[in-house]
């Protein structure tokens, strides 16, 4: 079978593997799509582990089942979560699902961008979703990341009346700005330097939208905002800079949400004494679990969160090269999908 092979951004191939075969209690899943996300064209993280398969945004049929499966069957249509939580440790208890330690131990085989994948038993019994009719395979590869913002909002206690300063207006920043305003939000702006991306925003629910490029972005965000700053801000780009932009955004008493991770051995300066007397909250939110992604495939399936519209580029699997510099240097497209069904 094909399969993604991932040395670098610059350098993804397309190589030969075997076919994987299920065993007990797995599945073999013939892939259709694999959504391309920004974790993905990290290279700080990748490249120590290449080569390698990414993807954990697939979409695809069910082939192949192991002994004792009952909870799919050959011919379904699926979504597959790469990582489940064993839901009954301490850390599952206090819904701190990618801490489990089952949850970096359950991997797919060899991962999302391939034409076959082994799905392990842990996944099939907690994360595999079958399909309804009325929901795209393409849509269907968004769950994923809405389930990361579903969680991320929860975890940063959005509540009615809460003031939203979203830094990144990419797909992340589209779905966490709906999902502010289904949390209550009464007022949400969102905070990116590429035009493209900031003339969409509205149309999901931002109240405005700002160019941090032309001017103090606090400022800017009292002029839109009554004068205030943010209850709660989401910081959706990987790296120091826009995590240091966030904290200037802050209300005393706000809530600073990293939903990207810096690289190993960047450091945050601030001063304790700023955080006790403004008494901020700097929290995080990794991945999601199955209790998100049920709730991200309801609220696709109803519209409740709009998301064919963030799926901009489709690339044939030969052509798997252009999703990762795509998605590796944003412009004006937003999702890349790999195709890897035919």
């Amino acid at each position: 079978m094909r399969a993604v092979q991932y040395w670098s951004n610059s350098d993804v191939r397309v190589v030969e593997l075997p076919q994987p075969q299920p065993g007990p209690g797995e599945i073999v899943v013939k892939m259709e799509l694999c959504g391309v996300c920004g974790s993905d064209v990290m290279e700080w993280y990748l490249r120590p582990r290449a080569p390698l398969t990414p993807g954990h945004e697939p979409v695809g049929v069910v082939v192949a089942l192991g002994e004792g499966v009952r909870t799919v069957a050959p011919g379904q249509r699926v979504f597959v979560h790469h990582h489940v939580p064993c839901l009954v440790c301490p850390r599952c208890r206090r819904g701190n699902w990618s801490n489990c330690p089952r949850f970096k131990a359950t991997r797919l085989d060899p991962g999302g961008m391939a034409e076959y994948v082994r799905v392990p038993a842990a996944n099939v019994e907690l994360d595999v979703l079958p399909l309804p009719d009325d929901l795209s395979s393409a849509v269907a590869t968004l769950i994923e990341p809405v389930a990361c913002a579903i969680r991320a909002v929860q975890r940063a206690g959005v509540r009615p009346g809460d003031r939203v300063a979203i830094i990144g207006a990419g797909v992340n920043g589209i779905f966490l700005t709906q999902l502010s305003r289904l949390a209550g939000a009464s007022r949400v702006v969102v905070s990116d330097p590429i035009a493209a991306r900031r003339e969409r925003l509205p149309g999901y629910g931002a109240d405005a939208v700002i160019d941090p490029g032309s001017g103090p972005a606090p400022e800017q965000l009292r002029e839109v905002n009554d004068g205030r700053l943010a209850d709660i801000v989401f910081v959706t780009p990987s790296g120091l800079g826009p995590v240091q932009a966030g904290l200037e955004l802050l209300e005393p008493g706000g809530y600073l949400m990293l939903f990207a991770p810096c690289a190993p051995g960047e450091t945050l300066p601030i001063e304790p004494h700023r955080l006790w007397f403004q008494e901020y909250t700097i929290g995080a939110s990794y991945s999601a679990g199955p209790h998100e992604t049920r709730l991200a495939l309801e609220w696709l399936r109803s519209g409740r969160v709009r998301g064919p519209e963030v799926i901009t580029h489709r690339f044939p699997l030969a052509r798997a090269q252009e999703a990762f510099t795509l998605t590796a240097n944003p412009g004006p497209g937003l999702k890349a999908v790999i195709e890897l069904g035919g």
